[in-house]
């Protein structure tokens, strides 16, 4: 079964209106449709007018890089799915090693974000992946099975079917240090054996999994040509035009 092959990019807290708008007008000047897809992470206020510069782009989409689990309400500071969705945002990015490290968010937070997103719509982009002692004591898909179980196992095959897995090794992140071709096969194999185990083959074929953790265009087309990595969640070179840019032109 083909797999949608992504490269979606992460800007965090990164670049004003400004900057973020010529980004992604640069972006949608040097990339064409090759077959995969390109979603842009940005930060909420870049949402709407990114949004509208790509209205007629094909290959590129835009994520929000977080949503409250909350409807609406009395919730100062947070941004809701409806909010997210209605200025044409089609993912949100959840579960990443920041949110789950800096600002406490645990498995059973994140399922209640992933049944709103899927409640609206909007797509999940999942986040999962273990620091650096966890993978020197071995344990690394144990880990990485716990944050699935409580995120997003709760599912029924349906609603799965429709998730984008990111798994991110959290000592690569920013790190300069990229996980290897083959440890990032074994471990993207070994997720998708789990979603095997929980939905069946055809489920867990036809879904995305993503790699991310200091991915660049000069690892890019190794990384992504192995057998279950189907693309990247890519921070840093993901700021700049020509280095996101040869990360999608490397599918």
């Amino acid at each position: 079964m083909s797999r949608l092959k992504i490269a979606a990019g992460n800007w965090k807290m990164n670049k004003t209106f400004e900057e973020g708008l010529e980004l992604a007008k640069s972006l949608s000047e040097k990339t064409s449709a090759n077959g995969a897809l390109m979603i842009l992470g940005t930060p909420f206020i870049h949402l709407k007018s990114v949004c509208d510069a790509l209205k007629d782009s094909d290959h590129i989409k835009v994520a929000a890089q977080n949503c409250s689990q909350e409807i609406s309400g009395a919730y100062t500071g947070e941004t809701s799915v409806d909010m997210i969705a209605s200025v044409g945002a089609e993912y949100v990015i959840l579960g990443h090693s920041e949110r789950r490290e800096y600002f406490k968010e645990s498995d059973a937070l994140l399922a209640s974000k992933t049944d709103r997103v899927l409640a609206k719509g909007l797509i999940p982009i999942f986040c999962c992946g273990e620091p650096l002692s966890i993978r020197e004591a071995g344990t690394h898909v144990a880990h990485v099975k716990a944050q699935l179980e409580g995120g997003l196992f709760h599912l029924d095959e349906d609603s799965f079917s429709k998730i984008v897995i990111a798994y991110e090794p959290i000592w690569a992140i920013g790190t300069g240090v990229t996980a290897s071709p083959e440890q990032a096969q074994e471990m993207q194999k070994a997720i998708r054996d789990l979603l095997a185990e929980k939905y069946g083959k055809d489920v867990a074929e036809g879904t995305s999994i993503l790699y991310g953790g200091s991915v660049k265009p000069g690892n890019a087309k190794e990384l992504f040509s192995q057998p279950d990595v189907d693309g990247g969640l890519v921070g840093g070179a993901s700021l700049k035009a020509d280095d996101f840019a040869a990360i999608y032109g490397s599918f």
